[in-house]
């Protein structure tokens, strides 16, 4: 069997065609996300038209929340058309369609062919601009009453140094995240200048200062996992994104498990590639995961 499968970003919108066991099976097309509601919609009818022929399913992984139906987005993101949510998927393709976000999807493939394989128990932190999530209890994505279990904005600190993308303040993503490095950086350094690229080669050349802001960047990601491993107790921890291959994975995994109050668990980082949401997405919708 084979899907159809796209990933829904805010720049850019992925697709290609992927069989059940997550293998893709042609070129992987890229198109600059529209701006408007019209333009996207048009561009997934182009797309499908194209393929659907050859698919049993049309799999969609999506920036946004996605509903328990697997049928729409409940909740989107800023940076793609407002009226995004309002996107009849279900209407795009004459083949079942199937809609789940980007962070389960991606913390799907990893669990069915990457890092987690063979865990029952994972949970997937996605390590960007912002800081996605997918949970997996006892091999079964964790969902939520909604569909929007995963998001990590819990708070960090009670200060309101840092107001952060989802309104609130001082939140996991606003220091685990590209844009927390950054900040961290220019808090520490006194210099609103600087950037992540900075620290990286800071941290590269042995630089003093740029390892006091690297050390307590990855200290806020430790801290926020602890609090995930007491919560949920999981088998091992997977860390993706374009900061991920950045994080010191044993370091974090050894002061995490010197603080939680459960067992020991694993940190990974991800192995599932580039397209992982895609692939997860796919696996789903042929999997009915």
């Amino acid at each position: 069997m084979k899907a159809l499968a796209f990933d829904v970003g805010g720049t850019k919108i992925y697709n290609a065609i992927i069989d059940e066991k997550g293998k893709i099976l042609s070129n992987v097309e890229k198109n600059a996300t529209p701006q408007t509601f019209e333009q996207l919609r048009d561009l997934f009818k182009s797309v499908i038209e194209k393929y659907e022929d050859d698919v049993d399913v049309i799999a969609f992984s999506t920036c946004g929340a996605v509903n328990n139906q697997n049928t729409g987005i409940i909740g989107s993101t800023g940076n793609i058309a407002k009226d995004y949510p309002k996107m009849p998927f279900t209407q795009l393709s004459k083949k079942p369609v199937y809609v789940e976000n980007d962070a389960n999807c991606a913390a799907w493939a990893e669990h069915i062919i990457g890092a987690s394989k063979g865990y029952a128990n994972s949970l997937m932190l996605t390590l960007g601009t912002g800081v996605g999530g997918g949970i997996i209890v006892n091999n079964t994505l964790l969902k939520g009453k909604s569909g929007a279990a995963g998001e990590m904005h819990f708070k960090m600190y009670s200060d309101n140094r840092r107001k952060c993308t989802c309104g609130g303040w001082d939140c996991f993503e606003i220091y685990a995240s590209g844009k927390g490095l950054k900040l961290t950086a220019q808090e520490i350094s006194n210099n609103s200048d600087i950037t992540t690229y900075d620290v990286i080669d800071g941290v590269k050349s042995g630089d003093s200062l740029m390892l006091e802001i690297y050390n307590k960047w990855q200290n806020d990601i430790a801290n926020g996992i602890i609090g995930l491993a007491n919560i949920f107790d999981p088998d091992c921890f997977v860390l993706s994104g374009s900061l991920a291959e950045f994080v010191q994975t044993d370091k974090i995994e050894q002061i995490v498990n010197s603080q939680i109050v459960t067992t020991p668990t694993k940190i990974f980082k991800a192995t599932a590639g580039n397209y992982s949401g895609m692939i997860g997405a796919a696996i789903l919708a042929l999997n009915k995961g």
